[in-house]
């Protein structure tokens, strides 16, 4: 069941009103057979794998806490790692260890055939698998105390509006919430409302319609043309941003509909004027993540320059393996971790140099500048997200910057390798104009809005929540559309990240 399904704009409304109906004490048992129903409608026989690493990641964190005998606590912290992190492996990376090895074999001309299993990769896998990881190390660090509550601690695990493709909660945070008392709030709902329509609109008018360009390009590289290839790789860009950006608004808003605030996980990255703001931006839960339980182990920043820049290397390179069972993956987190380490290189000379001849950084003029350098390096980088292998990186490449050309025919040849014409360029132009006010749509509210009271200067009186009736017309109008567009369509899209 995707957010963007028939299915789930049935099953939210039914859940959010049946847990407002429930009292408190069986709330969490709404939600858990909720998010099991939901999760085994992807395939039902997956429901036992996800209770398996529940019910392990339990034991484990009971039985750490229970002991003070520091070899014991290490030893069942081990368990769950080589458990959950071995279930991670074989599903998703088994296959793509396999091929590496006889690859490499057969550099030594062992001619060894290529071997696969037939395995399915769980929709969400990394995500909950994480999750569960961290509730055990933060146990085992003595950061949160163990859940005795099996229900509430398999509800944490199993979220729906956050199981597939996060946000990754850490138990402090969202574990407390699932326990809460929640009272009806139209804050809430009306934030929740505006998250969904925001959510919505990112992913079926403008990450879905940018798709299309970039798949036309994509399944063809070597026959188009170098400037066809760069704004595919920018619309892709587009796509993959509002695609995940937008699951997570859906997540964000189903969560609140019912008293949730999960965590935001994207920070407007595209205003970034330097890669490392736009990685500290996007995707904002899974780097929190391996901060907090690969970089900061590894020693951090803590042991000097060269050990900070190999740790940054490692993380940003597990982070894009974290993505796919691919090389391109690898690549992608390699080269975004060499910039991010160039870039803490030459910081401070840059900053020395530039007070020497008088130039502000922060100024409006040079954060335009920056602004514009890090879009072209975010476009060539995402090249090595969006190949399917090696040879398609090398094509896409070798066409950015050696078929180019600046003709009138080249360019309208460029736009036909899009399959892109005049009315959708408009069109794409406009999404991202819609999107750059989505922020402030979505953006929480400082604190409520006064009106004058009629007859009477200078006294005022908060405005009610059902008064900001055209957030729900706007949410019926936006969903319907969405729905039409679904029904009209043959070619429907699933989110991007369900695949991770």
């Amino acid at each position: 069941m995707s957010f963007n399904s028939l299915e789930f704009l049935i099953f939210l409304p039914v859940v959010v009103l049946l847990y407002w109906v429930l009292p408190h004490r069986v709330r969490w048992v709404l939600l858990l057979i909720a998010s099991y129903y939901f999760y085994m409608s992807w395939n039902a026989w997956l429901i036992f794998l996800i209770m398996s690493t529940t019910l392990v990641s339990y034991i484990a964190a009971i039985l750490i806490e229970r002991t003070d005998n520091v070899k014991t606590k290490r030893i069942w912290l081990v368990v769950t790692l080589v458990i959950c992190l071995g279930c991670l492996v074989f599903f998703k990376y088994f296959n793509f260890l396999l091929d590496s090895v006889i690859d490499f074999l057969n550099l030594f001309s062992l001619n060894i055939d290529s071997v696969s299993l037939n395995i399915l990769l769980p929709v969400g896998i990394s995500f909950y698998t994480f999750q569960t990881l961290s509730y055990v190390i933060d146990v085992y660090r003595g950061n949160y105390k163990a859940e005795y509550h099996l229900g509430y601690y398999a509800l944490y695990v199993s979220y729906f509006p956050q199981l597939v493709a996060g946000p990754i909660e850490s138990p402090g945070v969202l574990l407390p919430q699932l326990r809460a008392r929640h009272r009806f709030s139209g804050e809430d709902l009306s934030m929740g409302m505006k998250q969904l329509i925001s959510g919505f609109f990112r992913k079926c008018v403008i990450a879905d319609f940018c798709g299309i360009f970039v798949d036309a390009v994509y399944a063809d590289l070597a026959s188009c043309t170098g400037l066809a290839v760069f704004l595919a790789s920018f619309l892709f860009l587009l796509q993959i941003y509002n695609d995940f950006a937008g699951y997570s608004e859906i997540a964000l808003g189903a969560a609140r509909l019912m008293g949730v605030k999960l965590s935001v996980n994207f920070d407007r990255p595209l205003l970034s004027v330097s890669t490392t703001e736009f990685y500290r931006r996007w995707h904002i839960t899974l780097n929190r993540w391996f901060t907090q339980y690969v970089y900061i182990p590894l020693g951090g920043n803590r042991k000097g320059m060269a050990r900070k820049l190999l740790n940054t290397l490692i993380v940003f390179s597990l982070c894009g393996l974290w993505h796919g069972a691919n090389w391109t993956y690898v690549l992608w987190g390699l080269s975004a971790g060499i910039m991010v380490c160039i870039e803490s290189l030459i910081k401070k000379p840059v900053r020395k140099f530039c007070s020497k001849i008088h130039v502000n950084l922060q100024s409006h003029g040079v954060r335009f500048l920056r602004h514009i350098v890090m879009l072209l390096y975010a476009t060539i980088n995402v090249v090595l997200f969006r190949s399917q292998s090696i040879g398609d990186i090398i094509t896409a490449y070798t066409q950015i910057f050696t078929s180019f050309g600046f003709s009138s025919v080249y360019v309208a040849q460029s736009f036909a390798d899009l399959g892109m014409d005049t009315l959708q360029l408009l069109q794409v132009i406009v999404s991202v104009l819609v999107m750059a006010m989505l922020y402030k749509f979505t953006r929480e509210p400082q604190k409520k809005e006064s009106l004058p009271v009629s007859g009477s200067l200078g006294n005022t009186v908060s405005v009610p929540w059902i008064m900001d009736v055209h957030v729900y017309v706007y949410a019926v109008l936006v969903i319907i559309l969405c729905w039409l567009a679904l029904i009209a369509s043959s070619d429907v899209s699933s989110f991007a990240y369900f695949q991770f």
